[in-house]
């Protein structure tokens, strides 16, 4: 079983742009869902389906490419674990990379992107980083 699996979403893709795969298949959860549209939103993912199967689904995950063949996505980090969670007001709330990269975070109203956060107003638990 596994104990965090929104850091199994993450390493999945990680190793996946690591062989310069095309796609990853990664199982689904509602969070995960989320989690792969705001990587498709920001552009650091070409697209993302949802696969049924007789257990929980499945996330296919299309990774995207530059012309020159690097990955858009150079890391995710997780940084909110099972055993350390981390929260943050809506005044702390990190700019990754000089706004270049995105920090998502699961609030009250749902999961979303700094930059949505600090328009609504609202701080919640630090999810992953990703430039």
């Amino acid at each position: 079983m596994l104990t965090d699996p929104i850091a199994d979403m993450l390493t999945r893709i990680r190793n996946a742009i690591k062989v310069k795969a095309d796609k990853v298949d990664i199982p689904a959860s509602r969070i995960k869902i989320e989690i792969a549209k705001i990587l498709k939103e920001e552009g650091f993912i070409k697209s993302y389906k949802i696969i049924k199967d007789k257990k929980q689904g499945i996330i296919r995950v299309n990774l995207k490419y530059t012309p020159e063949g690097d990955s858009v996505i150079s890391n995710l980090q997780r940084v909110s674990k099972p055993g350390r969670r981390v929260y943050v007001g809506k005044a702390e709330i990190p700019s990754i990379m000089g706004g270049l990269g995105v920090a998502i975070l699961t609030t009250s109203m749902g999961i979303m992107t700094d930059k949505e956060c600090r328009q609504r107003g609202v701080g919640g638990e630090l999810l992953c980083y990703v430039w």
